[in-house]
């Protein structure tokens, strides 16, 4: 176990962490706390950044690992929010609103992966 390792995605943590708070207040301002699209958009994005990544690893960039997981393990970790989705997915169920708690569990991991497959190709193109 490195140091330096534990530090980047304390840091990268951090950052994400913050961005995902503020995106998710901003959705919930914007468009009302009925369906939680904040959560849904910041799980879309963040599957695309960690895809954008991914596809640059293994192409084009060259990073230190610990840059790597700053990034990846740190930023992206942070700001995604698949334990909130859970969350968020119950309370859709139990409001009675299963309608809404299918399409919100399907439409999130059916645009989430769609969204890393689409970051990865997007790099493979550019």
């Amino acid at each position: 176990m490195k140091w330096t390792f534990i530090l980047a995605v304390a840091a990268g943590g951090a950052l994400g962490s913050v961005a995902r708070y503020l995106v998710g207040i901003g959705f919930g301002k914007w468009l009302g706390p009925k369906f939680p699209w904040g959560t849904l958009f910041i799980n879309v994005t963040g599957s695309l950044l960690i895809g954008i990544f991914a596809g640059l690893f293994a192409v084009r960039w060259s990073l230190p690992q610990a840059a790597r997981i700053f990034l990846v393990v740190g930023i992206c970790g942070g700001y995604t929010t698949f334990s909130t989705f859970s969350l968020d997915t119950f309370y859709l169920i139990e409001r009675g609103e299963m309608a809404s708690a299918a399409a919100y569990m399907i439409g999130s991991v059916v645009l989430s992966v769609g969204a890393l497959i689409a970051g990865i190709q997007i790099v493979r193109v550019i």
